[in-house]
């Protein structure tokens, strides 16, 4: 009997793409590839390795939530699946994955998801792909939620009512919280999953790339940052703070303080400083910590105008379009 699916998502990924199915392929028991309107064969490349193609209906808003539910309703509709591998079309798979997460699946079954450790193939490449690379080097362990890449209980998914199809981003952990509240566990082995090509190489992507995540936070907190779960709403309140209210006050006030207010400005390199100064505790490259430091600042204002984005859409009544960060 099939046991376990997998569904990769993507859009243009080209080689990248190919790279994701042939790690994958002989290796679970059938493949569905999600495509959101390739315009570079991705759709007849994935059907000449043999794989399974859903081509999503370009007249509804594409998500990658909504991707995903796509290719799991698909995977039922085929085979009896009881695991599910979820990963990205720029995603490559590592060897001997596959098998750990079923295992692991298997072995607990209070366990929802298992995710592993997600890498950056090309860290030199650029500062903001070394970013990306420090982003995937998350804690092992139970964890409150996991990325893109991950292996997933099919009974649990279906629990919930699958990913929330209409957030651009942030679904993972928006899903993660679901199965919290109904007892279900998130893990992170402490084993290679997945290679993730970025391609970030200007810092027009990687501020893009910030903003979609300000908006992931904003919607995360106002669908789940009551009590008890709070879900991002540290984060939120930062991004508000730091992005709009400190800026604010400082220009406000310079009038009436005769120019003492803009002396709040100096609260960004400390808190860059700060951040530098904890990084080297951790025997972080001093170089690497000092972009780092420098990125989670003025990532602020990017994640501002990303929170910014979200709080508009609402008040208009409609749905934020992706936030994509690759060309």
């Amino acid at each position: 009997m099939n046991r376990i699916g997998l569904v990769a998502i993507g859009r243009n990924e080209g080689q990248r793409l190919r790279q994701c199915l042939l790690s994958a392929l002989g290796k679970v028991d059938l493949i569905v590839y999600v495509d959101s309107g390739s315009t570079d064969g991705s759709v007849e490349m994935a059907q000449s390795l043999g794989v399974e193609v859903v081509e999503l209906d370009l007249t509804i808003p594409f998500t990658a939530a909504r991707a995903r539910n796509a290719g799991l309703k698909h995977l039922l509709a085929a085979a009896p699946i009881e695991w599910v591998q979820f990963v990205d079309g720029d995603c490559e798979i590592v060897a001997g994955w596959l098998d750990r997460a079923h295992e692991t699946l298997s072995a607990q079954p209070d366990v929802a998801i298992v995710c592993g450790r997600r890498r950056e193939r090309f860290p030199e490449q650029s500062i903001y792909n070394q970013l990306c690379d420090w982003e995937w080097n998350t804690a092992i362990g139970e964890t409150k939620a996991c990325g893109g890449d991950a292996m997933m209980r099919v009974k649990a998914i279906q629990q919930v009512k699958g990913f929330n199809p209409t957030l651009i981003a942030g679904e993972e952990p928006e899903l993660c919280v679901r199965l919290r509240q109904q007892g279900w566990k998130i893990l992170r082995l402490d084993a290679e999953m997945t290679l993730h090509d970025a391609q970030m190489t200007r810092f027009s992507q990687w501020w893009n790339r910030t903003v979609r995540a300000g908006h992931a936070y904003a919607e995360g907190a106002w669908l789940h940052g009551h009590p008890p779960e709070r879900h991002w709403l540290r984060e939120s309140r930062s991004i508000w703070f730091w992005g709009l209210v400190v800026p604010l006050l400082a220009v406000s006030l310079a009038w009436i303080t005769q120019g003492l207010s803009l002396g709040l400005l100096a609260a960004y390199p400390a808190l860059a400083i700060r951040i530098f100064i904890n990084m080297r505790r951790q025997n972080i490259e001093a170089r690497f910590a000092k972009a780092y430091a420098c990125a989670c600042v003025v990532g602020k204002f990017a994640q501002l105008q990303g929170a910014v984005r979200f709080v508009s859409s609402r008040l208009l009544g409609r749905q934020t379009s992706l936030i994509e960060y690759k060309h």
